[in-house]
């Protein structure tokens, strides 16, 4: 990372910005150019090393493309407002956090571990635990992506 001066290491609150963003991109590797979708997320850390846990459908190019070529880069990020340059237009810039990292993706066939990803899911989306069925838990497909490498970005408000 060149801006070393902006790099985020604490876990604490990388988990923190995790739980406020609520959207990932993943770029998937596709001819003749990449596949990127925008999807909700759950994730789970343990010693640093993040899983996410997306859904959609049980067919199109998304599943299609992470059975075709698991390797994936994805993207997360927090807007968090514009900073003011005043007259200067180059004096401008934001706030922000971003979250960028590479892995596999995969789907999860098992059903304990599909339910504890759209539990996962639903927790980072609204705050809440829900009892999942296995209908419906089934009526989707569940992908993961356990990091492989990541750097975390941020310009904070002073």
């Amino acid at each position: 990372m060149r801006r070393k001066d902006r790099e985020v290491t604490n876990l604490a609150e990388i988990r923190a910005f995790l739980q406020e963003a609520h959207i990932l991109h993943i770029a998937f590797q596709d001819t003749p150019y990449p596949y990127i979708v925008p999807l909700h997320y759950g994730f789970e850390e343990h010693d640093g090393k993040f899983t996410f846990y997306m859904h959609g459908a049980k067919e199109g190019r998304k599943l299609e493309l992470c059975r075709k070529n698991p390797h994936i880069c994805l993207e997360i990020d927090h807007d968090g407002g514009l900073l003011s340059g005043g007259d200067k237009a180059c004096a401008y810039s934001a706030f922000y956090m971003s979250l960028i990292g590479t892995g596999k993706i995969r789907v999860v066939e098992d059903l304990d571990e599909k339910k504890k990803g759209l539990s996962l899911l639903m927790k980072t989306q609204t705050g809440c635990d829900f009892a999942l069925t296995d209908a419906m838990v089934n009526a989707v497909a569940v992908f993961a992506v356990t990091l492989e490498a990541y750097t975390v970005k941020s310009h904070k408000k002073a």
